[in-house]
């Protein structure tokens, strides 16, 4: 399902009264082409997608899946957003001699690389993220990265004057950072809980020398040493969600 914005109608309207309306398909089909890429991978690997929000200013694919989903499917469906845009940049800059429309291309993929949730950059910096720290870990990581990125963009946009419209996007993205944050022991929680109801088929597993829960990596299946005593992953999970259902 691909839902509208309201503000882009409102965007869009004011675009037709200044004239500007061709600039603004221009620059709206570029965030329609990354987010199609993003879609169409993800339907490759039967991921659920919630809907497609197409604003003014970006776009954002929700999904309804799991945390634990592989690492390579979820880096493919993250790159492909990217991909689709530059091919589709490529192809049509051949007909279309625009300098907007090439500014538009570039400005919204670099844009989109920053390290700041819940823009590409950060999602794929958290992969990385993923591969060589705990869950958690990675997650809390991931968070400050991107408020201070956030907070130099900000600086670095009223530095160098270049507008409100830019100084808007990055301070909304700053409200989204902020809601994250604030569900970082929901989302540790979740990651925890489908591990606990669901059977992954990991293929390497982890060795950690205590009973520690936020030591858990994603993609891995955990043999915890407590004491001298060895206990699986699933068998530290029921304890912890037995306890909090007693409670």
């Amino acid at each position: 399902m691909i839902e509208f914005h309201l503000l882009y109608f409102i965007v869009m309207f004011i675009a037709f009264l200044t004239g500007l309306f061709r600039e603004f398909i221009l620059f709206n089909s570029i965030i329609f082409i990354h987010e199609i890429g993003h879609a169409l991978a993800a339907l490759y690997y039967k991921w659920r997608i919630d809907k497609i929000v197409i604003m003014p200013f970006g776009g954002i694919t929700i999904f309804n899946e799991k945390l634990n989903r592989s690492i390579k499917e979820e880096f493919v469906i993250l790159i492909l957003g990217p991909i689709f845009q530059i091919i589709y940049y490529k192809i049509f800059s051949i007909f279309l001699n625009s300098y907007a429309f090439m500014n538009y291309h570039y400005s919204l993929l670099l844009f989109n690389l920053l390290p700041i949730y819940p823009l590409d950059g950060a999602k794929l910096l958290n992969l990385l993220f993923n591969k060589i720290l705990p869950f958690k870990k990675s997650h809390l990581l991931i968070l400050i990265v991107s408020f201070l990125v956030s907070i130099l963009t900000i600086l670095y946009i009223i530095v160098n004057k270049l507008g409100l419209l830019l100084f808007l996007v990055v301070f909304l993205l700053l409200f989204k950072l902020i809601e994250e944050n604030n569900k970082h022991e929901i989302i540790f929680n979740k990651f925890l809980l489908e591990r606990y109801l669901y059977s992954f088929n990991f293929k390497k597993h982890k060795i950690i020398k205590d009973d520690n829960l936020e030591k858990m990596f994603r993609g891995y299946e955990h043999i915890f040493l407590n004491g001298e005593k060895y206990v699986t992953e699933r068998e530290l999970l029921r304890k912890r969600f037995d306890k909090h259902r007693r409670l």
